[in-house]
């Protein structure tokens, strides 16, 4: 089986960088390197099978920790790949129907979604459009089904009285 090349670094500093970490996927980084310096005789599999990694991606890890050190381990990517717009865009498209929802029209979805496919020039999904409502702090404004202060009594007293 072929040996890793050894890694070199700082193990005081990966130690505190792991103290202060609160990504458990950067945790997992750090560890894979901490314990590439600290035993060299370990194979990249078995690193893997304590970090719950795959050996290829422990080489990736070692190999970005020698090219740029530990800031490349503390990627934080985040989960939108795929935006269509970016959050100051989208906070600009929503501030029309911000302002309308001051002035008592409530902001409904559906229009929402067709100025948003009308400036993007394609369709998209409706939920798209509520992810980016609850984004932006929108909240869903349904009407109760009965008023809070209503008595029924009274009300089935009223329709044994009325006479049509």
């Amino acid at each position: 089986m072929p040996r890793r090349r050894n890694l070199q670094g700082d193990v005081d500093k990966i130690v505190s960088a792991m103290k202060i970490c609160k990504n458990p996927m950067e945790f997992r980084r750090l560890q894979c390197v901490y314990l590439g310096i600290m035993y060299p005789d370990m194979t990249a599999r078995k690193i893997g099978e304590t970090t719950l990694y795959s050996e290829r991606q422990v080489k990736e890890i070692h190999m970005n920790y020698r090219k740029e050190g530990l800031e490349r381990l503390a990627d934080m990517r985040g989960g939108r790949y795929r935006q269509y717009m970016t959050l100051d865009e989208e906070t600009e498209f929503l501030k029309p129907f911000e302002e309308e929802s001051k002035s008592g029209k409530i902001a409904v979805a559906n229009e929402i979604k067709i100025a948003y496919e009308a400036k993007l020039g394609k369709e998209v999904a409706e939920s798209t459009i509520y992810r980016l409502l609850d984004r932006h702090g929108f909240r869903k404004i349904v009407p109760y089904k009965r008023h809070l202060k209503a008595d029924v009594e009274e009300q089935e007293a009223f329709k044994k009285t009325l006479s049509l």
